[in-house]
């Protein structure tokens, strides 16, 4: 076990350094589980290696910030560089990738540069939290000087619980090494239990995407509505922070955050009433915040909401104009049978 204990100190910065890095650009490993046992190595060091563990301690804590922060300028850069196509592939290979945009853009637009802090302890969110601040046009320096307090708060954090529980660590290694075999059925348990914890969120993904199942408006339907002088009303339900990203519009649209539209409903059914066609997109996977939006109109006794099939990315394919947001258009819908094409 001390030999075990030894080659950790020896080499685990290094190691460190690789998984944090790895983790920092997605890889799905163990960042944090590492960051702990090397904390819990620096004060448990058997045969008097204090001074070495001290010295492999600050080198662990050093690195883990310098890998932490190269991970996620990558990313940084890549939203600064693309935009709102980075955050989508992120999402699309993510758990839960209907709510991961959307998520994302709240914590980056309510927390500023503070979110880049508290995104390093929120799984689903730390990953995407840097493309998101580059995508929003948040400077280099800042993103730098912010980064850097967020990694060495992470680094911290754990290396101390390490400390705080380093006789329980080190009991449970010892234990490890003598274990042989039943170790190994022990990971393989913890991996199985993994894999559970996989099937069950994609379940709860599945039930989710069930309770949307509904009628979308093709591109072509809306683009034959509006030509035909039967305008309806077009509602961007993205959040502020993903419009602030791409500010292009369908033409005529306007702008109500999903968590908004249940207080505008009353306000729609004045201007419009009940039958006039709504059409709401997105840009998101499986245009699910579209179709909760959809689903709040028809709860208010809409019969004609309906999501936009591909969103925004479907309307743009089609080779149909956009329009840039103006403040006019957050609050106003077009009035009824007024052209939008």
């Amino acid at each position: 076990m001390h030999d075990l204990i030894a080659l950790v100190i020896a080499h685990g910065a290094g190691l460190v350094f690789v998984v944090t890095l790895a983790a920092r650009l997605g890889v799905p490993v163990p960042a944090a589980p590492l960051l702990v046992i090397a904390g819990a190595l620096a004060v448990g060091t058997p045969n008097g290696a204090a001074g070495v563990a001290s010295v492999a301690a600050f080198s662990t804590f050093a690195l883990a910030i310098v890998a932490s922060i190269l991970g996620d300028a990558a990313w940084f850069w890549a939203g600064r560089r693309h935009g709102y196509k980075v955050l989508k592939l992120l999402c699309r290979i993510s758990i839960s990738p209907d709510s991961c945009v959307r998520q994302s853009e709240t914590f980056i637009t309510r927390w500023g540069g503070a979110s880049l802090v508290a995104a390093k302890f929120v799984p689903g969110v730390s990953v995407v939290a840097p493309p998101m601040a580059g995508a929003l046009g948040m400077s280099a320096l800042a993103f730098l000087g912010w980064e850097t307090l967020a990694a060495a708060i992470w680094a911290a954090v754990l290396m101390a619980l390490g400390v705080v529980f380093s006789a329980q660590i080190q009991q449970v290694l010892e234990l490890l090494s003598t274990l042989g075999v039943a170790a190994l059925e022990g990971l393989a348990a913890a991996v199985l239990a993994y894999l559970v914890y996989l099937g069950w969120r994609t379940w709860r993904r599945r039930v989710f995407l069930r309770a949307l199942t509904m009628a979308r408006i093709e591109v072509a339907d809306l683009r034959a509505l509006l030509d035909g002088g039967h305008a309806p009303i077009i509602i961007d339900v993205r959040s502020d922070g993903g419009r602030a990203v791409d500010a292009r519009r369908i033409p005529g649209a306007i702008a109500v955050a999903l968590g908004d539209v249940e207080a505008r409903v009353a306000e729609l059914r004045t201007l419009a009433g009940a039958q006039r066609e709504i059409v709401l997109y997105c840009n998101c996977p499986n245009e699910a915040s579209a179709a909760l939006a959809a689903r709040v109109f028809a709860n208010a006794g809409f019969t004609r909401a309906r999501p936009l099939a591909g969103g925004l990315d479907a309307w743009v394919a089609a080779g149909h104009g956009t329009e840039v947001f103006s403040p006019s258009s957050f609050s106003s819908p077009s009035p009824p049978g007024r052209g939008l094409g």
